[in-house]
Formats: C-alpha cells, structure tokens, sequence
C-alpha cells in the first residue's frame, strides 16, 4: 500500500480581497481558502513526543489523519509579498489580526475594504495564513476549525471521571454543553443516570460546596421556542426536553455569579496534539515545498521566514507548542522564525487528554485549578524550588525561534504573569538574548482597537481603556528587522531588583486611597497542584487533584505611582499622560461573586475634573485641570509622547496621529468628564 503524502492542499479556492484595493506598492491581495489533509505514521520519530499518538484512530491507509480549514491573504502579485509568513494562532477558531493589526473590523469571514481596516499587514507585503488548531472548536460563525482523531482503546473510546465549571452571569440560564460553550465539543457523559455524577456549587472557590440532589437535574438538552405549529396550537413558546449526553438541565437555573462544578464519567476523547501536528507541517510545507502543490512556491522562490502570532489562549498556544518540540518539523528544521505570543501569562495550552481548551486558564474566581500555569513558566532556565526540577521553554537553540513576549497588566493579576521573567520564589531572571519582553503597563487583557466609552458591566469599575493597538504593529515591525539582523530595544518590565515588580502587601501600601474604590485582596496565587505522576505525558487531569497550600510560587504585581498607575514597561501615551488611574485589575460587583477579581477585566478610574471635585471628594489625586490648562495642552503631551515612541520604534507615524486624535477634546472619545471642549 502507497504511504500518502504527509500533507495535501488540494483544491483552493481563490476571491479578491476587500474589491480588488491596492495597499501601497504591494498592490492588490488574494484570499485562497480550502483544507489541509496531514497524514502521519504513527510510528515517526518527529512525532514521538506527541500525546496519544499511539491511540489514535487510523485511517484506511493506517495512518493517523487530520484535517484543518485553510486561509491565505497574500500579494496577487507574488513578487510583491515581503517573504515572511505571518500565522496567526487562532484564538478558539476566531480570526483576529486584521482586526488588531489593522484597526479592522472583527469578522471570521474578512472580505471587504472595511475588512481590512487601515491595511497594515497589506501594505508591509506579509502573506497571512491561518489554519486551526483547536480540535474542539465545532463549526459555525465562520470559525476556523479541525478534525482530529479519537483516542481508543483497541477501537473502544476512552472514559474518565472529569470536572467541568460553569458560572453564570445572566439570570435564567436552566441548560448548558457540558464544555461551557455552544461552539466547543463537549465530551459526552458516559451515563445519563444523573447518580453516578456529582453537581455542586459554590459561592466563592474557597467556599465549602454544596451538594445539588440528582433528582434535581438531569442530562438534557433543551430544544426549541416557538416549534413551527399554527397560532393557537401552543401556549406560548415552545420547548422540547431531550436526553443529551453533551448536556445538562437544570429546571430551577444556575443562580448568577455562583460556581457550579459537575463531576462525571466522560468519553470520547481527542487527540489534541495531531491540532500542533498539523500547524508543523502546514508551515514547514509552504517554507520548503518546491512544487506546484505549494501555493506559496512562485517563480522558483519560497517564503523566507515565518512568524506566529497569538493573543490569550493562543499565545499560551505558542509557548506550549515551542516548549514540547514541536517548533522542529520532520527533517529538523525550524518552522516559526519568530513569535509574538501576546497576554498569556506564564501559562501554557496543556493539550491532555479530556483538556478544555475553550477555558481561559486559571483565573482567582473562574477555573482556578485549571493546569494551564505549570512550571517551567519562563523562556530561561530555572529551578522549580518545590519539586527541585530544571527546565525552560527555550531549550532547543537548534529550533528554538526568536521571542517577542507581550502582557498586560492583567496578566499579573489573573495569569500570574510575574513568573514568566523571575524564578519560582519570585527572584528576577535574565532573559535569554533570543527574548524581547515589553510590559504594555497599566493596561488590561482585552483592548479594543477602536476607541469608544467604557462599560461598566458587572464589575466595580468601568473598563480600563488604555490604547494598545499600536504595539501590535510596532512589535511585528521588530520581529521582522529581527530577523533580517536588526536587534530590537532592550525588554521593559518591572524587576525586583529596583523595586518597580514588588509583593502584593508592598502594592496595597503604596496604591492611592481613592475614595469609593474596592481594592483586590491579592492576585491570583498559585500554590502546587499535584496532577498525578502520568500528567506530562499527556493523561487527564484529576476531577480532584491534590493541593499543597503550604507550596506555593511567588506571584508579583507591577509597582505603581502615586495615582495608582503602573511605573515600568512599556507606557502608552495614554499612560504617560494620564486622564484616570488604568490598572489591570478589577473586582465583581454585587450578586456576582462581590470583590474577587473579574475574569481578565482591568479598571478605569477616573481623575477628578477640579480642585474643588477633588477637595470636596477627597482624593490624593490630581485633577485633570491641575494638570493640563486646556484641552490642547493635553493633546499635544500626547503627541509629543507618541512621537517618541515612534522614535524608539514601538509606533509607526499613523500611530502617532491615531494617538493624537483620539487625545482631542480630553480624550473625550473614550474618557468619563464632562469638561468642555
């Protein structure tokens, strides 16, 4: 029997992109869109490291096979593309660098000349592609997607006792996918007889759950609400109640805000790691394929780098995939010359078996005994100081590519985000050479690259609005000078070693005493978590592991200034010339878990207007007409700060006037005051 080939692209298809525009000397640009069909042999030394390789399903030709969505937007001119291969990981199958890269409108489905926004990526000559990974993202809404194979046992699906999370926000919720998610496979119950599960709740993840009887729920899906009969045939909406392995029901609703965990006996898992396999090999095909079966091979030439990119889940994405080998395709060469993994925290992706991969890591309030943050967290080498171990994610110089690290303020309060540049008793380490770190100070997870009015939502501060969008550009730009021999800046982040990444207790002492304003009890700790001796090699993790409070690794915030913001990193004019306090945390409200730190939600807190607002409220703060005569005067600090982050490189020259205008009028586009114009 004919081995197939390791990788097939058949069949793309090709539109224009955003109506046939030209983006500056590079012309116009293409969209090629089909699948990518991979075939490994089980028994190949490149993918014995994979988990459950060994028992995955095979295909006829007993191969293991996945499938994955393919999107390229590339010059239609081919002598016009740059060389560079830009990849996004996508984050739970969504497209989103035209969105952050390019100030474009969000869409899995970008077509148009909104769609590309102001045309960055297009007018620098980058070839994009985007391929899935995540192999329990189900189709729908233009999401990128990938077949995987099962794992079995001699062709009998896997079983395991898991514990799913859910919490609720809204009120009325009575049915739920057992993944959390309506776009996320969940993993059946192996049983619908609700006695052999377990459905608790709690108020807080410190509290002691409570029970809820299993004659209370069931495994049920809940279909319909109108059900298509005549007017008068039905009272009301419609429903049907029907037995579902993949959900669960119950009739009195999950009370908002409160945490509820059902353990139960789950089947049918995937073999996530074919997900990075197939990533490998789609890469290393478009670098090095010299046929016509290349859609990137033109005129005897091929790309000569490639770059990854990924924000949250999928930045945890690329250090998990760097880190376990995978950067090292089958011959061993590199596959990504650079990558950019953005607001990961000091985690990883943790592709085991029965893995969630929808949950966003470890939080203080959601899913925190995720094991998405394990040792080792930083890109240098160190020494876990409770289990005694060494190791890094860079640890194969052969294959390892050049880092661009990007976080948020966020990520120090939810992520643990201190741990990826000091050693687990939370003592500064140097950074490898190959590394760049830019801390984006004072700002929160999730920035939205259009400007606009903060929410307030179920948190005790409205948003942090701190502007970040412009990094995204500028760090793209030196990865790419990186690559062709220009080094970049030096990395900027709080250390220990000048007091600018200091103990929570130091935090608290030194933070303003803004009137009105709820304060965190601490970050997001991360004390050891036992997973079982079998955990790094790819089994499940435990419905209940085993926690050694009395272990624990130091977890660090940034120190701040006397208004409360950041003091290192990477300032934002928004940050240098401040309207408010911009922090990276913020707190649940009432009715939602009430003062534990909210998801990846940082705070916007504004300055008083006056001297009399200020005197008459008490707060240690200056006001916004203490410090700036009119509005022009802070417009034009805010240019001046931007022109010298154009100067340092972080800024293009169109970041420096989006900076400016959106500084007009006291940044009144996404600031809280009402001072006149």
């Amino acid at each position: 029997m004919k081995t197939p080939p390791r990788i097939r692209i058949p069949n793309l298809a090709r539109t224009d992109f955003a109506d046939g525009s030209a983006f500056g000397e590079v012309g116009a640009y293409e969209i090629l869109s089909g699948k990518a069909q991979v075939s490994i042999d089980p028994a190949d030394h490149s993918v014995s490291h994979a988990y459950d390789i060994a028992l995955a399903t095979r295909d006829a030709n007993g191969q293991v096979s996945a499938s994955t969505d393919v999107w390229i937007l590339r010059p239609t001119d081919p002598a016009k593309a740059n060389g560079t291969i830009f990849f996004e990981f996508v984050n739970r199958g969504n497209k989103r660098c035209l969105q952050f890269f390019n100030n474009g409108v969000p869409t899995n489905r970008p077509s148009t000349p909104a769609d590309a926004g102001n045309g960055f990526l297009m007018r620098q000559g980058y070839t994009v592609v985007i391929a899935a990974w995540q192999g329990d993202v189900l189709p729908g809404d233009g999401r990128m997607t990938v077949r995987l194979p099962e794992a079995v046992d001699e062709n009998v699906p896997l079983s395991e006792r898991i514990k799913v999370e859910f919490i609720c926000d809204t009120p009325g919720i009575t049915c739920l996918p057992l993944s959390g998610k309506t776009g996320t496979y969940s993993y059946p119950a192996r049983s619908l007889d609700t006695s052999k599960a377990v459905l608790q709740r709690r108020r807080y993840p410190h509290s002691a759950p409570q029970t809820i009887g299993p004659e209370r729920w069931s495994f049920t899906q809940v279909l319909g609400n109108g059900g298509g009969l005549s007017r008068g045939d039905v009272q009301g909406g419609e429903q049907a109640l029907v037995p579902s392995a993949e959900h669960i029901h119950l009739p009195e609703g999950f009370q908002q805000g409160w945490i509820y965990e059902l353990t139960y006996e789950a089947t049918r898992p995937l073999v996530f790691d074919m997900g990075f396999i197939a990533v490998r090999e789609l890469i290393s095909f478009l670098k090095t394929e010299r046929s016509d079966a290349n859609p990137l091979f033109k005129a005897d030439t091929l790309p000569k780098f490639a770059i990854a990119w990924g924000r949250s889940q999928s930045g945890r994405c690329i250090r998990d995939f760097v880190y376990r080998g995978f950067n090292a395709d089958a011959a061993g060469r590199r596959v990504f010359d650079g990558v950019l993994p953005h607001i990961s925290g000091a985690g990883k992706t943790m592709l085991n078996r029965f893995a969630n991969l929808v949950v966003a890591a470890s939080r203080q309030y959601e899913d925190n005994l995720n094991p998405a943050d394990r040792f080792p967290f930083s890109y240098a080498m160190s020494r876990d100081h409770i289990t005694g171990r060494e190791d890094a994610i860079l640890k194969r110089p052969e294959t390892d590519p050049l880092v661009i690290h990007t976080q948020t303020g966020s990520e120090y309060w939810y992520r643990r985000g201190s741990l990826v540049h000091t050693d687990s008793q939370g003592n500064d380490l140097e950074l490898p050479e190959t590394v760049r770190y830019y801390y984006w100070a004072s700002s929160q997870h999730w920035s939205d690259p259009m400007p606009a009015k903060p929410p307030l939502g179920i948190c005790t501060n409205h948003q942090n609005i701190v502007s970040t969008v412009a990094f995204f550009r500028g760090t793209l730009t030196l990865m790419q000078a990186w690559l062709e021999g220009k080094a970049p800046p030096p990395s900027l982040y709080p250390k220990r070693e000048n007091g600018t990444l200091v103990s929570f207790e130091t935090w608290r002492a030194n933070f303003p005493a803004i009137p009105g304003t709820l304060l965190p009890r601490e970050p997001n700790r991360l004390a050891h978590v036992d997973y079982g001796p079998d955990f790094d090699t790819g089994a499940p993790a435990p419905a209940d592991p085993t926690i050694d409070p009395a272990k624990e690794y130091a977890v660090l915030v940034p120190a701040t200034d006397a208004d409360g913001n950041d003091r290192a990193g990477l300032l934002a004019p928004m940050v240098q010339v401040p309207l408010g306090t911009y922090t990276g945390w913020n707190l649940r409200n009432r009715g939602y878990g009430y003062g534990a730190l909210h998801d990846f939600s940082g705070s916007y807190i504004p300055f008083p207007e006056t001297a009399d607002e200020r005197q008459l409220t008490g707060d240690p703060r200056l006001a916004i007409l203490e410090r700036f005569a009119s509005p022009q005067d802070y417009t034009e600090a805010i240019r001046r700060v931007a022109e010298e982050l154009r100067t340092g490189g972080f800024y293009h020259p169109e970041d420096v006037e989006f900076a400016t205008a959106m500084a007009r009028r006291f940044g009144a586009v996404n600031h809280l005051h009402g001072l006149p114009a």
